[in-house]
């Protein structure tokens, strides 16, 4: 079986090599626009653990959104109801800080994976929790095996020094009475964990957690399989910003992007799948990493249509 794996990434990689560098970086976040486009990797973890790589696979880059999946885990492990009186499950259909949509609609955000929504999840686990960015990176630490990943603190910095959107939308929404915890400490744990750093090979390791359908690496269950069936539904329908309808067209797999270049896929019973690249489409979705899940797909056939 190791040898039909390596078989596919090597076909993935003859697919995806001419893209590699294609789009540009993300240049509003400064310590992002310091990358260099010239990357790519790619993991395939099975649900037994087992890892197959090609290409940049062990360099660590900015996780950015796809954090916003794992911190939705735990606090649906924790406190399923009370989230969803606070954040809407339908595609945004605008920009994924929009100060129009959430206004219009009285300060409740469309889904947990744009902007707004992730502020009020993350103010849940800060509330939940004491410590959501704590809460977070541990998690990932003991989901990956790796005692070290952490947050870049440079560009959380850089993030908090930009992010003047983020703090609107997050006043906007304390506004309407949609937040538990003071602004500037929702905001300070939500970059820190956009900031975390990860390699392909330590993400498709804590993907493992959805691909197992809610249990972690330990054999404990963080969430129960009807959890983890609905946040790959959204990953499905609001994971990849305004491309959702494109890459379940394209891909037909539960995905989660991150302007870090990043893209976490889930073979549900299967595989969990990492990509990297970090050169963005005009979605701001990974060229080439779209490109790799695509080929993936196209060649094993593996897909939830």
């Amino acid at each position: 079986m190791s040898e039909y794996y390596d078989g596919v990434l090597d076909e993935v990689m003859e697919r995806v090599r001419p893209y590699v560098g294609a789009g540009t970086v993300a240049d509003y976040i400064p310590q992002l626009a310091k990358v260099d486009p010239e990357q790519f990797g790619f993991t395939m973890a099975t649900v037994g653990g087992d890892l197959h790589s090609i290409g940049s696979a062990t360099t660590r880059f900015s996780m950015q959104s796809i954090t916003k999946v794992f911190t939705l885990a735990l606090v649906m492990g924790r406190s399923d109801h009370n989230v969803w009186a606070r954040v809407h499950r339908e595609p945004s259909g605008n920009a994924f800080n929009s100060l129009y949509q959430l206004e219009f609609e009285n300060g409740i955000a469309r889904n947990p994976f744009i902007n707004p929504g992730a502020i009020v999840v993350t103010d849940q686990l800060l509330n939940d929790t004491g410590d959501a960015f704590t809460a977070l990176r541990d998690l990932l630490r003991e989901e990956t095996g790796s005692p070290d990943l952490d947050t870049d603190h440079r560009t959380a910095s850089s993030e908090l020094a930009t992010g003047d959107r983020n703090r609107a939308l997050a006043y906007l929404m304390s506004g309407f009475g949609n937040m538990l915890e003071p602004v500037p400490e929702v905001l300070d744990h939500y970059v820190r964990q956009c900031a975390i750093t990860i390699s392909c090979e330590e993400l498709a390791l804590a993907g493992l957690l959805l691909a197992r359908h809610g249990r972690r690496a330990d054999g404990t269950s963080l969430l129960d399989q009807g959890q983890a069936r609905r946040i790959m539904a959204l990953m499905l329908t609001c994971g990849t910003y305004d491309a959702a309808g494109e890459f379940a067209y394209r891909i037909g797999l539960p995905c989660k992007s991150g302007v870090g270049g990043g893209i976490l896929a889930i073979v549900p019973g299967r595989y969990s799948l990492a990509a990297w690249g970090p050169g963005l489409g005009e979605k701001g979705n990974s060229v080439s990493a779209a490109l790799a899940l695509e080929a993936f797909t196209d060649i094993t056939g593996f897909s939830v249509f």
